[in-house]
């Protein structure tokens, strides 16, 4: 694994630092392919319960990285094309990831680490965190990451801060979607572990299907087709081994065996 992110693991958790604080934990070609690869090898893993994904330094991620950009401004379209394709993928994974993630924003996000944080199930930041999607100051636009930002922020939000580029604080980001708390930085790692626990409480399959579910309900244009999905749903749930023993476990006013 590239020097660039690293891997910690303990027991079901796993936490992805990203792992560049000089330069603000800004994107390049590398950090895209090995985040990339290690969030399909978390992905196929079923023994991970959580993902936490975070930044080193003072800042969780600039975005893209300048020598990058610099390289990508004298590259053909089709190299460009190429290079926002792999951005691309690496988002997907990042939302399609088959275990709840969890955004620990300890720091500024800018463009793609805009794109991260709205890709994850849960984002907590700090109040000092700032956050822009300040790309239209370039000539350029979000188009890589818009769609889990306008997911995260609704597209009357997106529509604004997408032209203006404008800066906001933490506090902002919380009203409009993009983290769900707002904490006070000694008090960071203590509300992501609380949101660790409550995952686990859960039962596996139901947390590791709950983005799934949501997306199937968003996406759906047939409300009775919809129904029909639903309660073929809860009806496998409830007859599956998770389904009865966590069923079990509430009638007998005790932990499930997965909780620990």
């Amino acid at each position: 694994m590239s020097d660039a992110l690293q891997h910690h693991r303990n027991g079901p958790i796993v936490r992805l630092r990203l792992h560049r604080p000089d330069l603000h934990n800004a994107f390049d070609a590398d950090l895209i392919g090995t985040l990339t690869a290690a969030l399909i090898a978390v992905g196929e893993d079923r023994t991970v319960r959580v993902v936490v994904l975070e930044g080193a330094g003072p800042s969780f991620s600039a975005g893209a990285d300048l020598n990058w950009m610099r390289g990508m401004a004298n590259a053909t379209e089709d190299e460009n094309r190429t290079d926002a394709l792999a951005l691309a993928r690496l988002m997907r994974i990042l939302d399609e990831l088959p275990h709840p993630t969890i955004a620990r924003v300890q720091g500024a996000a800018f463009g793609g680490g805009v794109g991260l944080i709205a890709c994850c199930d849960i984002a907590i930041g700090v109040p000092e965190a700032k956050f822009g999607l300040t790309e239209s100051k370039l000539g350029l636009l979000p188009a890589v990451i818009s769609p889990y930002v306008v997911d995260a922020i609704g597209a009357r939000q997106a529509r604004r801060w997408f032209a203006s580029a404008e800066i906001f604080d933490a506090a902002e980001a919380q009203r409009i979607g993009l983290l769900h708390a707002v904490v006070p930085a000694d008090a960071l790692d203590a509300a992501v572990n609380r949101q660790i626990d409550l995952l686990l409480k859960a039962g596996p399959h139901a947390a590791s299907h709950a983005k799934m579910l949501v997306r199937r309900v968003v996406a759906s244009h047939d409300r009775s087709r919809l129904d029909r999905d639903n309660a073929d749903l809860i009806a496998r749930l409830r007859v599956s081994p998770e389904g009865q023993e966590g069923l079990a476990a509430f009638l007998e006013k005790r932990k499930a065996g997965w909780a620990p």
